[in-house]
């Protein structure tokens, strides 16, 4: 019985070494893990058509403009700075912006970027419309302001132009 007790004592004083010897054997190590990512400047553009009211070339729009209005909606990284351009439309004769009706007639009409439609909104240099960096990523809607000009000798009809709006970033 002795021995078994002995043999008892021996095995548990084994089994606690051993234990303790993988408590202190044990042990850590660390490491930074680098994380990283870019987020690229970026925009989108989309538009809302010019709406002119039906132009009146023998009462209304003898004597007086027709004016209209639509939108370019531009979306941007945050702080990214972008101009938007207007092309000179599908019609063009040099520099004048024309709708046409479904034979070989021509509206003239400009594109500005003010509301006094002092300012041509165009393509390059002055023409183009710097507004500031974008605050956030929400959509920020510019107002393109029409005019059709005045005392235009046009048969009735139906006349349109396609313009391309674009975002530079």
């Amino acid at each position: 019985m002795r021995f078994n007790k002995l043999l008892f004592v021996l095995t548990t004083i084994g089994v606690l070494v051993a234990s303790s010897d993988s408590l202190v054997m044990a042990g850590n190590a660390t490491a930074n893990l680098s994380v990283t990512a870019t987020v690229g400047a970026n925009c989108t553009i989309s538009t809302t058509a010019v709406a002119f009211p039906a132009y009146d070339p023998i009462v209304t729009n003898a004597s007086a403009n027709d004016d209209g209005t639509g939108s370019v909606i531009v979306t941007c990284t945050r702080g990214t700075a972008a101009t938007i351009g207007l092309g000179l439309g599908a019609n063009a004769s040099g520099s004048q912006m024309r709708m046409k009706d479904a034979t070989t007639d021509y509206l003239n009409y400009a594109l500005y970027q003010d509301s006094g439609r002092a300012t041509v909104w165009g393509n390059s240099g002055a023409g183009l419309l710097s507004p500031v960096a974008a605050p956030d990523k929400n959509p920020r809607t510019f107002t393109v302001y029409g005019r059709i000009p005045s005392a235009q000798d046009v048969p009735a009809g139906s006349y349109t132009d396609t313009v391309v709006a674009t975002v530079n970033f």
